[in-house]
């Protein structure tokens, strides 16, 4: 295992603009972690790099080129420990030690229990001084989904959702209507382009006809895969997730039961189909869903309901986080609410929570964030 040592304000500094290196590949570097690394010598930055894809060079090999010989007796920081074997790139430890590095201060091991440790050992076996754990929380809060991916195969699932005070999601049953205000909406955008997913049910896509793309004011924003439960395939085929452009496909998870000609007239126009067998309740078995999503790499789901499918993801004990926005309104008893299908047995201790609540304001709506606990 890697060592904690003395640190300063000086390495809290350059850790802290590691992370901020490593923030600029959210959304672009999955099934891969968000990493940056910086490399420090004669109390100056010499080099700097992040992860920008997956497939692409790694923050230490990037940081490293920049830096050149400067690189030789200094200090790197760097937001996740260097890996040590080799996948579509070289091992990022050999590099490290290759070039001279004399201290490597790593924020997280790598989460793999089948790998963790090893490049901190690689290096310590070459004299380098190895430091772990700073700013270890935030680094594992940007690599959220990376970590549940790497130790589970299977995605990280937000449960995101717009609401009144009086939580309901729409004015009406079955019509729609937004809740949540302009800069809520915004947000919503901006968290669309970090998720590899999104997820709906059929109800909402016939009330809604959502395109469940990514729109961004100032950049071109990344369209996730658009994932559709849809047990019987009842869903109209001129939809926008069925017709619209996008460099993202659209998927729809049905029974094997369901409608065999209407399935292929998807598959023909573009749509991809899988089948799974009924859960407990008749519908798509969401452990199934989430499995095949995992085997094609998607490590982040963001679910955007409607109702029964936040009941159906709770009563399954699948969502990890929650995002919720609050409008500073009541809609009414004629509104659906956020959940349905799911009941606490029993009073608070029995009840799903968050855990590590943050909120703020997306102007006068409110977000609510947290890791969800569930009894």
């Amino acid at each position: 295992m890697a060592e904690r040592g003395l640190l300063s304000k000086t390495d809290i500094h350059y850790m802290l603009e590691a992370l901020h290196l490593a923030a600029r590949g959210r959304g672009r570097t999955s099934p891969n972690p968000c990493v940056g690394a910086v490399i420090v010598n004669d109390n100056a930055i010499v080099g700097r790099g992040y992860h920008r894809k997956a497939g692409e060079e790694h923050a230490e090999v990037l940081a490293l080129r920049q830096a050149g010989y400067r690189a030789s007796g200094g200090v790197m920081y760097v937001t996740l420990e260097p890996c040590n074997h080799t996948g579509r790139t070289g091992p990022c430890s050999h590099a490290v030690a290759a070039a001279g590095i004399k201290k490597v201060i790593i924020g997280m091991l790598d989460p793999n229990p089948l790998v963790a440790g090893g490049g901190a050992d690689y290096l310590r076996g070459r004299g380098i001084e190895i430091v772990s754990g700073l700013l270890e929380q935030k680094c594992r809060d940007l690599n959220r989904a990376f970590i549940k991916y790497t130790t589970t195969s299977l995605p990280l699932v937000i449960m995101k959702a717009g609401l009144s005070l009086d939580g309901r999601i729409s004015y009406r049953e079955r019509y729609g209507g937004s809740i949540t205000g302009s800069d809520a909406a915004r947000e919503v955008h901006r968290l669309r382009d970090r998720m590899d997913g999104i997820l709906v049910g059929a109800s909402t896509v016939e009330i809604d006809d959502p395109a469940l793309t990514t729109r961004l004011e100032k950049k071109k924003g990344q369209d996730p895969v658009r994932i559709i439960l849809d047990t019987t395939l009842r869903i109209r085929e001129n939809v926008k997730l069925f017709t619209q452009h996008s460099a993202a496909p659209t998927w729809v998870f049905c029974s094997n039961k369901a409608d065999a000609v209407k399935m292929e007239r998807l598959r023909t126009s573009g749509v991809i189909v899988h089948t799974t067998e009924a859960g407990a309740d008749g519908r798509v078995n969401l452990h199934e869903v989430l499995s095949v999503l995992g085997r094609h790499e998607i490590s982040s789901l963001l679910v955007e309901g409607g109702a029964t499918i936040h009941g159906a993801f709770l009563n399954a004990r699948l969502v990890d986080r929650a995002h919720l926005f609050y409008a500073p309104i009541f809609a009414g008893d004629g509104g659906l609410p956020l959940i349905q299908g799911y009941r606490t047995e029993g009073g608070r201790e029995q009840a799903v929570r968050l855990d590590g609540v943050k909120t703020r304001k997306c102007g006068d709506d409110l977000l609510i964030t947290g890791d969800v606990v569930y009894p």
